[in-house]
């Protein structure tokens, strides 16, 4: 039954990710998804038939920590004060939207720790306490899942902002396969042992914060 706790926290923090895509567009000059309505925590516009239901269903079908993604939030490069600078800060605006909620909620899984909180009540500590503690995993991979540098991953406008020159040139040659890569990626069983050392990496980082987890 730990889907009841991790669903919630896997559609806020996509959609926070989604919120700060728009939020570092609309500072960086471009109002689209402000215009469109998706400078909202309202669920409604940004649920993705796929990312939002039927992924995290199969993920708790298969015993795995829920993970998807929110529907994109239009952004227009030409909007933008420099497309692609600008483009590549819109994009890593979503993998640290995620670093922040884990952090965060490594901070509020502590506080639930302390002796001053024993008032709650056992039952619910050890809820909030699970809660929080998939909110920090749930996140971390969110983040690192966004960060690998394939389209149409956040890593891939980070890298194409970054990159110049041939350098530049080589790695375009990607961007119609990128959905593909990803797929091998994840039916190779590629994807899990790319992502697993920088998650134990994040939650290492975060085990001062949280004690023993």
């Amino acid at each position: 039954m730990e889907w009841i706790l991790q669903i919630p926290v896997l559609f806020f923090s996509v959609i926070f990710h989604e919120f700060a895509h728009g939020f570092a567009a609309y500072r960086r000059g471009d109002d689209t998804a402000y215009l469109s309505g998706r400078l909202s925590f309202n669920p409604l516009p940004h649920i993705d038939p796929v990312g939002t239901v039927l992924l995290p269903a199969a993920c708790v079908m298969m015993g795995f920590p829920a993970i998807g993604w929110a529907k994109p939030v239009p952004v227009n490069p030409y909007r933008l004060h420099r497309p692609r600078t600008d483009m590549a800060i819109v994009a890593v605006s979503g993998p640290l939207s995620n670093i922040m909620l884990a952090l965060a909620a490594a901070i509020a899984f502590k506080i639930f720790t302390l002796p001053f909180m024993g008032f709650i009540g056992g039952d619910l500590t050890y809820t909030m306490l699970k809660t929080f503690g998939f909110a920090v995993v749930i996140n971390l991979l969110l983040a690192v899942f966004n960060l690998i540098p394939v389209y149409p991953l956040d890593g891939s406008q980070i890298a194409l902002g970054l990159l110049k020159g041939r350098w530049l040139e080589n790695y375009e040659k990607h961007l119609p396969y990128g959905v593909y890569i990803i797929i091998g990626l994840m039916v190779t069983g590629l994807l899990p042992r790319i992502m697993r050392p920088l998650l134990n990496l994040g939650l290492l980082l975060m085990s001062p914060i949280m004690g023993a987890f």
